[in-house]
This record gives structure tokens, C-alpha cells and sequence, in this order.
């Protein structure tokens, strides 16, 4: 039996432009492995617009921080050099390395070009609002800081199939361009009627030679890296049947253990549903209608039913898919997608998607080490890291829930024989102190437990029959192990 597995997201939004984030994971590789984590998922590492971009206005694919291109070398986390030093120190503690790929859209074009398009209604991009009509968009990318290294691919407009700017009006919209066999990809997200487009230069996989280049440098780039996985940015936008093939391109050449999630920002669980069904369930996906759930709860404090925070949740539906987080860079204070689980809920979230037996829990580095920007917050490393640690140790076995009451609820792992001392009693309030009575196993009478979090100082002996009431403190969560 496999210890749990946990993974980190080594950045959040506003992490230092200093050049030195891959030197910041290189050192903290050995402090996360023997805190529990033993995968990360790294930013994107390819080159954006300028140096001060996230990766997410993404330029150059085969540039990691090696080429003197948007007016720098590194990107905003450093060189090539930097990120190969920062994968192998994690792979020596035994630390996957899963990097987040960019592959919906291309930004900062070196060159523009005239070409035909039709506006469409940017609340229903399935309605024309113009006749075509010509304009100078941004769309031609000759990289020539590079020169051709590693790819001499170089894209133009028949390779999109929307963009947001006519440089010769300097009008914005939503632009579909007009061309053979362009039109916007289906099997996509269909909010506002077709969600293929999201922002920039929007990549057409409809068309055969974008395809072949994507798949060609997913794999240049797994290779290049020594990469674990990938993690898929944005992917309700893209072509669904080039996921799928994007997934089993990648499994066939990297061996069937490469892992990959994608970020499917969607709260219905038949869209996911139906998304998994078409990528084979080839790729896990975000349980974000969990996150919704956990946000809800930290918002509403005792008004919120706590035995129903895991209803309509992915990781109820498809525990096998469901990759579990309690925020990340989009949903941090001031991001797009903001929904930030408030500070007196973090700890308890953390406890609802670190020690049960289903999903695969992200830790947000925003969380854990604090975020920076607009809106600084601590990081809450002391009061992750003994939940870490429970996790690691003390996480196994059966589960049973007592998911009762609607402000107190718990549930217990039985253990197992192969790991000494497993096994824990889990109970989580958001309103009242309260307690739950719970059945932990008769082989452990006599025993007493201890509240591994320190947010109570107390002790359980375990009853004769194999339950111990478990306290817990209002608006907290008590996670207790047997003691040492």
C-alpha cells in the first residue's frame, strides 16, 4: 500500500517578478517532501508577453527562459537553467513535477497581417453582427529571437480562428476569422453559445498542422523537462476530441503513469460528466464545484449545512477523477475568478479535502506561504502542516461519516496494519463547540487520542466498546491520532 499523495501549486498570482521562483522551489523541495508533498504543479514556464507576465499571455512554446525575446531572457520565474536545476531537485526527493500548459490561445505577435473576418456578439458568439470586412490583427509569430531552434514552425492567421483587435481601427471585439473550413471549434464549452474563444489570438484545432505542431511540442516539452505530468490550462475552450488525443498522444510517449488535470472551470457536474466521458477519463479534472461549496460555507459561517457540503460534489461523483483544492490563482482576492475561502473556514477546508480517502488534494502556495500584490494575506503553513502530516501518517483505511448535524460533523479512518498509528477521528464545527461520538475500532479501548492540530489541548481515552467522544471548538476543526 501507497502512502497518500498530495500535491502543491507552487505559485500564486502575484509570487515576486524577481526571476527566482524555480530557485525558490529547488530549496523548498526537501522542507515539501518531508512535509507530505510529492507532486508540484509549476507555472507556465514558457515564455509571455513581457517578463512580468504570469505565462498565461503566452508567446514563444519552445522558449523556457533561454532566448532574449519580449525584451527579456527569463521569464517572470527564471531561466531555462534555473527550471532544469529546480526539476531535478525535486526529482531527487522524489517529487513529481507536473508543469501547466497554455495551449488555448498565442499573445504579443511579432508582425500583423490583413485578413477577413466577421464580428460576433460577445454574449453569443454564434451571432454575426457585421458583414466580413478586413483588419490588421496581431496574428503573425516568426520568434525571431529564437531562429528557428527546436521548431522552425511559424504561425499566421489561417492558423486562428478569432482574435480581439483591429490595429488599423484600433476597435476590440470578438472577431471569428473568415476563411476554408474556419469557423469556431465544436466540442467546446457552450456558454455564450460557443465558448471557443476566450482571449487574444485563439488557436484553431480544427486545423490539421496546428494539431500535429501542438502534439509535437507537448512532447518536446515533456522530454525537454523530464516532466511527471501536465497540468491543461483552460480546457473547456479547447477542441474536447484534441484533449483526448492530446492525453493519449502524450501517455503513448511518455508511458502510461504521465499525469494530467485539467482545469475545466465548470460547477455542473454533467458537463464534467460529459467531458470526462469524451477524454476516455484520460485526465483528471478540478473539482470546482467543491470549491464553490467551501467558499459558500466560509461566507455563511453556522447557516450552513455542513452535512451537505460534499452533495453534487465531483469528488462524490467521480472520486477517481476529482483533484481537490481549496483556492488557487484565479479564485485569490482581485483575480477573475475570485471566490477566496475566508480565513476561519482555510484550516477546516483543508481538513475536508486532506483526509478523506477520496480525491487528489492540491495545497494552494497562496495558502501556504502567504500572497503577495494588492491584497497580501499570511500564509497559514502552521496550521496546514500538522494536516499534512495527519494525511501522510495517520489518513488510511475505511472511512465512516457522521455527517449528522448541520454545524458539527466528523468522520473516522480506521487505519490500517501496514502503517503503525494510522488512523484518525475528524471533527469540524462552524458554529457552536461541539462533539461527536464516534467508532474508531474495539482493538483500540484504552487508548488515548490527542488533537494533532493543537486547537485542543484535551485528550480522549477510547471507551471499552471502540468509541471516544471527540470535542471540537466553535468555528474549528480537531483532528484527533492516537497519542505518541
Amino acid at each position: 500500500m501507497e502512502r497518500n499523495h498530495t500535491m502543491m501549486q507552487f505559485f500564486e498570482w502575484y509570487v515576486e517578478q524577481d526571476g527566482k521562483h524555480w530557485d525558490r522551489l529547488k530549496e523548498r523541495a526537501k522542507e515539501m517532501k518531508e512535509n507530505g508533498i510529492d507532486s508540484v504543479w509549476i507555472p507556465p514556464a514558457t515564455k509571455g508577453q513581457a517578463q512580468d507576465d504570469t505565462g498565461y499571455g503566452i508567446y514563444d512554446l519552445y522558449d523556457l527562459g533561454e532566448f532574449d525575446q519580449k525584451g527579456t531572457v527569463r521569464t517572470k520565474y527564471g531561466t531555462k537553467q534555473q527550471l532544469v536545476e529546480a526539476i531535478e531537485a525535486c526529482h531527487e526527493e522524489g517529487i513529481c513535477v507536473y508543469a501547466d500548459v497554455v495551449m488555448n490561445h498565442k499573445a504579443a505577435a511579432d508582425e500583423t497581417e490583413v485578413f477577413e473576418v466577421i464580428e460576433v456578439n460577445p454574449e453569443n458568439r454564434e451571432e454575426e453582427i457585421s458583414e466580413p470586412f478586413e483588419i490588421e490583427g496581431w496574428t503573425k509569430f516568426t520568434f525571431p529571437g529564437r531562429k528557428g531552434k527546436y521548431s522552425d514552425f511559424k504561425w499566421n492567421h489561417t492558423h486562428f480562428n478569432g482574435t480581439d483587435y483591429d490595429k488599423k481601427t484600433g476597435k476590440t471585439g470578438v472577431f471569428r476569422i473568415v476563411g476554408e473550413n474556419k469557423d469556431w471549434n465544436e466540442n467546446v464549452d457552450d456558454e455564450f453559445g460557443n465558448y471557443d474563444y476566450l482571449m487574444f489570438a485563439n488557436i484553431d484545432y480544427d486545423h490539421p498542422e496546428v494539431k500535429e505542431q501542438m502534439l509535437e511540442w507537448g512532447k518536446w516539452m515533456a522530454t525537454t523537462l523530464d516532466l511527471n505530468g501536465y497540468r491543461l490550462d483552460a480546457i473547456k475552450h479547447i477542441n474536447h476530441n484534441f484533449i483526448r488525443e492530446f492525453a493519449n498522444t502524450m501517455k503513448e510517449h511518455c508511458g502510461e503513469n504521465f499525469y494530467m488535470v485539467g482545469e475545466f472551470w465548470n460547477t455542473q457536474l454533467e458537463a464534467c460528466q460529459e467531458f470526462l466521458d469524451t477524454v476516455d477519463y484520460q485526465i483528471d479534472i478540478f473539482d470546482v464545484t467543491l470549491h464553490y461549496k467551501l467558499h459558500e460555507a466560509s461566507q455563511a459561517g453556522k447557516d450552513f449545512d455542513l452535512s451537505t457540503i460534499f452533495d453534487d460534489t465531483l469528488v462524490s461523483s467521480h472520486p477517481l477523477n476529482a483533484v481537490t483544492f481549496v483556492d488557487n490563482h484565479d479564485s485569490q482576492p482581485g483575480e477573475s475568478l475570485e471566490s477566496w475561502v475566508e480565513d476561519w473556514f482555510k484550516q477546516s477546508a483543508y481538513a475536508l479535502i486532506l483526509l478523506r480517502r477520496d480525491g487528489y488534494p492540491v495545497v494552494f502556495y497562496g495558502d501556504y506561504y502567504g500572497l503577495q500584490g494588492e491584497y497580501p494575506i499570511d500564509g497559514k503553513k502552521e496550521a496546514i502542516d500538522p494536516l499534512l502530516h495527519a494525511r501522510y501518517h495517520h489518513a488510511y483505511g475505511e472511512q465512516d461519516d457522521y455527517f449528522d448535524h448541520p454545524n458539527t460533523i466528523g468522520w473516522v479512518r480506521r487505519g490500517t496494519e501496514e502503517f503503525e498509528k494510522s488512523g484518525c477521528a475528524v471533527v469540524l464545527s462552524n458554529g457552536d463547540e461541539g462533539e461527536k461520538r464516534m467508532f474508531v475500532g474495539e482493538e483500540r479501548a484504552g487508548q488515548v487520542w490527542e488533537d494533532c492540530t493543537g486547537n485542543r489541548q484535551d485528550t480522549v481515552e477510547i471507551e471499552e466498546d471502540g468509541f471516544g467522544v471527540f470535542p471540537v471548538n466553535g468555528g474549528s476543526v480537531s483532528v484527533w491520532v492516537e497519542g505518541e
